[in-house]
């Protein structure tokens, strides 16, 4: 099977060149930037024109920036035949309209959940791999976005070869994936987790030593977290503890936070980030 991989010397590009190299597929790269030719020089591997890549190829990987993809999409639409898949790595692009308005391609959209906290893995590599597709297992959402139910089979089987290795594969909707990313994984958790370095670095800024801070936090953090999410029996916040969570989250958080969820909010942050970044 032929792939084509767009953006093959990107930072995410590069990843799945890493991982192809290690599987029976024909892959043609595509990168246009001298920094990304040179990185995939070092790992052996030259590109090819736009053309040559796509002539044959089941499969496109499009692992362009969200803004880019519209209008790469756009130029390459005369030279997809009848049946190719697209692959995405998020769903803002697809979902914000962004592909080329064909019944006869099929769009298949997938992103990883990356090595989980508690995945509890022995090989030290595994520990540093901390997105995924190196050493460290993880798990990945996979969506149909558009085409036959041959084509997900399809694009499943690559998506696992891009981010091996890989565990279980959750199978989503288009609007399910939107709300894990941007919402879950972006607009809540990574917005909470850059309050809790601005703590870390005010704790410190009013005299807390920094070693002694950060190796508080990171441990109550991982023993937190487990309370939270109720990963051992007994789980449970101090009275004193749940207090204070309950007092700080009326200074911490609006009342409605959760409206991120809603459809237009969602709807509002994927245009942002297919559209107008």
């Amino acid at each position: 099977m032929k792939i084509a991989l767009l953006g093959a010397g990107g930072k995410m590009g590069c990843r799945i060149t890493d991982n192809l190299k290690k599987t029976t597929f024909e892959v043609r790269h595509v990168e246009i930037s001298e920094r990304g030719k040179l990185a995939l020089a070092a790992r052996g591997v030259s590109t090819v024109a736009m053309e040559e890549a796509l002539d044959g190829a089941s499969v496109v990987i499009l692992a362009l920036p969200d803004h880019r993809i519209g209008s790469v999409t756009s130029s390459i639409e005369h030279l997809l035949p009848g049946g190719t898949l697209l692959m995405a790595l998020d769903i803002a692009a697809p979902l914000a309209g962004m592909l080329p308005k064909r019944e006869d391609l099929h769009y298949f959209v997938t992103h990883p959940c990356h090595p989980s906290i508690f995945s509890f893995d022995a090989d030290p590599e595994a520990q540093r791999d901390f997105f995924g597709g190196q050493h460290a297992r993880q798990n990945i959402v996979c969506c149909l976005f558009q085409g036959s139910e041959s084509a997900y089979e399809l694009g499943e089987q690559v998506a696992r070869a891009i981010y091996a290795p890989v565990d279980k594969v959750h199978r989503c909707t288009a609007e399910q994936m939107a709300i894990l990313e941007p919402v879950l994984s972006e607009t809540v958790l990574g917005t909470c987790l850059t309050i809790i370095r601005e703590a870390l670095d005010e704790s410190v800024r009013r005299g807390v030593p920094p070693d002694a801070a950060r190796d508080f936090l990171f441990g109550h953090l991982k023993v937190e977290l487990a309370i939270v999410f109720e990963l051992f029996e007994g789980a449970a916040f101090s009275d004193g503890a749940m207090k204070a969570i309950e007092e700080a989250k009326k200074v911490l958080f609006k009342p409605d936070w959760k409206r991120v969820f809603d459809r237009d909010a969602i709807l509002q942050s994927i245009h942002r980030i297919a559209i107008d970044s």
